[in-house]
């Protein structure tokens, strides 16, 4: 068998452009999230003086202890030089502590903020974006992504003017000390600021191809973990691990390019605060020896070098987080740029009082791709309380027909109009209250019965166990263990497929919808189940309009008419029986049923 092709993680349009801002720009977007957590970030910030000051302070408190008390054997002072050290350093130790949890907090926060806007936004995006975006890589960026933004706010941003601070305060002391030395310590700081931009650059680039891959390497996992079935009966077990361990090994190589990067700035501030230090005590040395400076300045700046690359060392580590928080701010922000392509109207209309569901399509052009398009031209007219059934080859666009019909896609030419009311004018509430879907696989979510009738909506009990009624699901649910409130794992696996549907018939009786959308809803059912299942659909169809999209042709004798699809045109139209006797592509398709059935 051969290896299978993996993708390279390539940009988008929109994440190129993305990449193409700068870090400011990038950093601009955070404000908004920032100034909700105001309080708590100010407080953060006004901590940095005093925390720079303790730490800078406590060379000058070591020198004046080996240059007075030690050097005069004066033990009542060193022991006061002592004391007022150790509430330096406990002071600092508590201070530190307090910054530190603001920061979390204001990261956690920060996190959750991003998140739920995001989520938001995702849940609004139209069917389109995720027909081209795979899930495992959008779940990367809901979760891993997010997280590493977080970290921004938790150790970065805040850290990194603390540690310029820290900076600033200590080379003040130092060159308030003795200038030559401290201008020595400053100097070194070129290399190491060089070296830290040159390699933060190249690690975010790494950084990215990493999280692709991780995009990637998820994508794999979900797609196995969801056809787990599949992959065991097909025995693509191997296969599918081969591909998997090469994604892995992609990701493992990408990784090992970014610790190369981060390791490389550790290695060469290491090597030159070593240095800087060899040129202290050089300098520093000589000039005790001749006595142009006391041992205590000379531990002074032993002390002030360590104080000089400690944030010099944190801010490497920190910008390491900022790359990898822009790093995934770049692809949050791709997802966050997608734009919504349907949306309620600034000035909604409502169906009419009086209405029952006509559905009128009037020029109905629509492509899911430029130039491509899989409805061309189509035009019916279904009278309310008319049952019609959608037939046709596959890829003939009677599924398109439906997504329209619900507003997932929005027409490319022409309208669609509801009781004379064209959906565009609808909000998307009262248009899916109105138009009741009963998929083929019904989906259930984790929860109890009565959270996948209600789906979120504030029905009253009395009216989730009418609709279970209506739908002859009430006396399988009161054999429940629990009744209404029996739990339901997700997707509903510890359910029966003709429980599922029956259930997702109950969530359609309850809204009362005026239109009721079938896609083939009992075709995967055994006889029994499927007996059951209509008698609930007869009862639920009636005084409604229904369009039914038909797989099989023997399902819909009894509708009241048939509209057949072509290659994106609507070709015929007619009942069941007229269509027979017109020998067209209807009867052409029914034979072909009857001599496979």
């Amino acid at each position: 068998m051969a290896a299978p092709e993996l993708l390279v993680p390539e940009l988008t349009e929109r994440e190129q452009a993305s990449s193409r801002l700068g870090d400011w720009q990038l950093a601009a977007r955070l404000l908004p999230y920032a100034q909700q957590n105001r309080r708590e970030l100010l407080l953060a910030l006004g901590l940095l003086l005093p925390l720079a000051i303790a730490s800078a302070v406590q060379p000058i408190l070591v020198q004046q202890g080996i240059d007075g008390p030690v050097r005069n054997g004066d033990l009542t002072g060193l022991r006061a030089l002592c004391g007022v050290l150790l509430l330096t350093i406990l002071g600092r130790i508590a201070l530190q502590t307090w910054q530190g949890y603001l920061v979390q907090q204001v990261g956690q926060q920060v996190t959750a903020d991003i998140r739920e806007d995001l989520f938001r936004h995702v849940t609004q995006l139209a069917a389109s974006y995720f027909d081209r975006t795979p899930v495992g890589k959008l779940i990367t960026r809901l979760t891993g992504d997010v997280e590493a933004l977080g970290d921004v706010f938790a150790t970065g941003a805040v850290g990194i003017v603390s540690d310029l601070a820290a900076l600033v305060v200590t080379a003040t002391f130092m060159l308030a000390l003795r200038w030559d030395l401290g201008l020595l310590l400053l100097l070194s700081m070129v290399p190491v600021t060089g070296a830290i931009i040159y390699f933060q650059k190249a690690y975010r680039n790494a950084n990215y191809y990493a999280r692709e891959w991780l995009g990637n390497l998820n994508g794999i996992l979900q797609e196995n973990v969801v056809g787990v079935n599949v992959v065991q009966l097909f025995g693509r077990e191997a296969y599918n691990g081969e591909m998997h361990r090469q994604v892995n090994g992609r990701y493992v190589d990408a990784v090992n390019k970014t610790i190369f990067h981060d390791s490389a700035v550790s290695a060469t501030l290491e090597w030159i605060s070593l240095a800087a230090i060899a040129g202290v005590l050089w300098l520093g040395g000589g000039q005790v020896v001749q006595q142009n400076l006391t041992f205590g300045e000379l531990s002074a700046f032993i002390l002030f070098s360590q104080r000089l690359f400690e944030p010099l060392r944190q801010l490497a580590e920190k910008f390491t987080v900022i790359q990898s928080g822009f790093t995934a701010l770049e692809r949050i922000q791709s997802i966050l740029a997608e734009p919504i392509e349907i949306r309620d109207p600034v000035t909604p209309r409502s169906l009419p009082l009086g209405g029952r569901g006509e559905i009128r399509f009037e020029g109905v052009w629509f492509a899911y791709k430029p130039d491509e398009f899989a409805l061309q031209d189509v035009s019916f007219v279904v009278a309310p309380g008319e049952k019609v059934a959608l037939v046709g080859p596959t890829g003939s666009g009677k599924s398109t027909i439906a997504r329209l019909l619900c507003r997932l896609y929005e027409p490319t030419r022409g309208r669609i109009l509801i009781d004379g009311v064209d959906i565009r004018d609808l909000p998307q509430a009262e248009l899916r209250c109105h138009v009741g879907t009963i998929l083929q696989d019904a989906f259930l979510f984790s929860g109890n019965v009565i959270d996948n009738i209600a789906l979120g909506d504030d029905y009253r009990f009395e009216e989730v166990v009418a609709a279970a009624q209506q739908t002859e699901i009430a006396p399988f649910i009161e054999q429940l263990p629990e009744g209404y409130f029996t739990p339901i794992r997700a997707r509903g696996t510890n359910l029966s497929g003709g429980q599922r549907q029956l259930l997702a018939l109950a969530r359609a009786a309850i809204r009362n919808p005026r239109i009721l959308l079938l896609d083939e809803a009992t075709s995967s059912l055994d006889t029994a189940t499927e007996f059951v299942v209509q008698q609930a659909l007869t009862e639920l169809l009636r005084d409604r309009t229904a369009v039914t999209i038909a797989h099989r042709l023997t399902t819909i004798r009894n509708v009241d008419r048939i509209l057949v699809l072509r290659r994106g045109r609507l070709v015929e139209a007619g009942t069941h029986a007229e269509l027979l006797a017109a020998d067209g592509l209807f009867a052409r398709l029914y034979r072909l049923e009857q001599i496979g059935g």
